[in-house]
């Protein structure tokens, strides 16, 4: 349920060994890894089906604990389709990516209209609902592509959902995506739906 987006920054505390691993043998080459989301985030562990769009972060900070650990950032560079899955020895899985389709991420010149007026009062009532603090004073000048961004990657989404913001075109139509999200959970709620679990 990680979601990464181009531009974003994940702090992560990698401690199960097959990421260790893969982060240890990241280290030593690109410093890029690959973040997908499973198709159902219940399913057994091992190798679980996962969609066919991910995310490549470059490990930008990097720090190892006294107890194995490593504390790393992942900042997000371009979204990626994956053509095949390799059959490898590692304990972490490897796929051969195509960046072809989503080569504006790397150019950005992604447009920055977000319906703000629609998104910020939606947004104030589903934080609200979930017991997100916030300084709205700062959020209002946040920009809009580090605003979208942001919250999709922070905001309790299904996976499903997270995915359908990762998948969208550009910002644009990830701010549409993301206000139709709140206000659905909103229209949920209001109708019945139960409040939600304190995050």
């Amino acid at each position: 349920g990680v979601l990464l987006l181009p531009g974003g920054r994940l702090p992560l505390n990698i401690f199960e060994p097959r990421y260790v691993a893969m982060v240890r043998d990241a280290m030593m080459g690109t410093q890029v890894i690959g973040m997908v989301q499973p198709v159902d985030p219940r399913s057994p562990a091992g190798r679980p089906e996962i969609y066919l769009t991910g995310c490549a972060g470059k490990i930008s900070a990097f720090s190892e604990t006294d107890d194995g650990r490593y504390l790393i950032t992942l900042t997000g560079v371009c979204r990626f389709a994956i053509v095949e899955e390799l059959t490898t020895a590692t304990p972490y899985r490897q796929i051969l990516a195509s960046f072809a389709r989503y080569r504006r991420d790397l150019s950005g010149d992604d447009p920055k209209d977000v319906d703000r007026k629609r998104l910020l009062p939606a947004l104030r009532a589903y934080l609200d609902m979930h017991r997100i603090p916030v300084d709205w004073q700062a959020l209002e000048r946040t920009p809009s592509d580090l605003l979208v961004n942001s919250l999709a990657m922070i905001c309790p989404f299904e996976p499903s959902e997270k995915q359908a913001l990762l998948e969208a075109h550009d910002l644009t139509e990830r701010g549409r995506v993301m206000t139709a999200l709140i206000e659905m959970a909103l229209l949920q709620r209001s109708s019945g739906g139960g409040a939600p679990p304190v995050q």
